[in-house]
């Protein structure tokens, strides 16, 4: 791959810290976004190559502003790695609505305001590659992560239309669909309501239980995630969505096939609607 310029939100954790180690290893300039000062430091000593700036992507009126300052001191962005997020854990009854637009506030404005500041000098280059990381969990629904859900669900049908609407300029759109990886996700980066509704219990528990159980021991290694996310960056073909991962693949394909057979048993009701 020819030498390149990363924008990686959320560059100290998880997806964010694996790809930019990956592509600072193939001679790729990264420019890292950290939320504070401790993180930026704890960046440069894991990764001293990394450029780190200072961004929480829910301060929107400041993202403009910290893309032009990027791109003047390391010059113009290729790819955007659209990473920061977190994961949002409890029942919809149980769940204040402060705590959903904390998750879309991040998951989805955040992302999105990032994007955008970018995709005018995407354009006018006629050129770019952006990589929106939603989630096996924006196309499969779970109990008890609703609200996270409904963030990468709103984040993977905005990247479709962001991938419309750029491709005529030359922009390439992928939305990365993560199954179960080795990273804080399910740890120390969840939040997580508390709970307060015994009807819930014998549904819930158990999930919460084998999540926390299963933290750290997931199926997806995140140095191989960064591999795979590297080489579409290339393609002249990207896929629209790319998921990763055997849980994604059986997750995803089950629910396609449910909702396939779900289309056919109400197809008359459907089609009795026209005229």
């Amino acid at each position: 791959m020819s030498p390149k310029t990363f924008f990686i939100t959320g560059a100290n954790s998880g997806f964010g810290f694996a790809i930019a180690s990956a592509a600072s290893r193939q001679g790729h300039k990264v420019i890292g976004t950290v939320r504070s000062e401790r993180s930026r430091v704890a960046l440069a000593e894991r990764l001293p190559a990394v450029r780190s700036v200072l961004c929480d992507v829910t301060e929107f009126d400041r993202i403009a502003d910290i893309v032009r300052q990027a791109e003047e001191d390391h010059g113009p962005v290729d790819v955007l790695i659209n990473n920061a997020g977190y994961g949002h854990e409890g029942i919809l009854e149980e769940s204040s609505l402060e705590e959903m637009r904390r998750q879309f506030d991040v998951n989805v404005f955040g992302a999105v305001a990032v994007a955008k500041a970018f995709l005018p000098r995407f354009r006018e280059r006629r050129r770019g590659f952006i990589v929106n990381v939603t989630s096996m969990g924006g196309m499969i629904t779970m109990p008890g992560i609703g609200y996270y859900c409904g963030s990468k669900f709103a984040l993977q049908g905005i990247s479709e239309v962001m991938r419309a609407e750029m491709a005529p300029f030359g922009v390439h759109v992928t939305a990365l669909c993560p199954g179960s990886f080795r990273t804080d996700w399910a740890g120390r980066s969840m939040v997580r309501t508390k709970r307060s509704i015994p009807d819930y219990d014998a549904l819930f528990d158990p999930i919460r239980e084998a999540r926390q159980a299963r933290s750290g021991r997931q199926p997806g290694d995140p140095g191989k995630l960064a591999a795979a996310v590297l080489g579409p960056i290339e393609t002249d073909t990207p896929p629209p969505q790319l998921l990763l991962g055997s849980d994604a693949l059986a997750l995803v394909s089950d629910r396609i096939e449910r909702l396939k057979q779900e289309i056919e048993a109400w197809k008359s009701v459907t089609l009795s609607t026209d005229g």
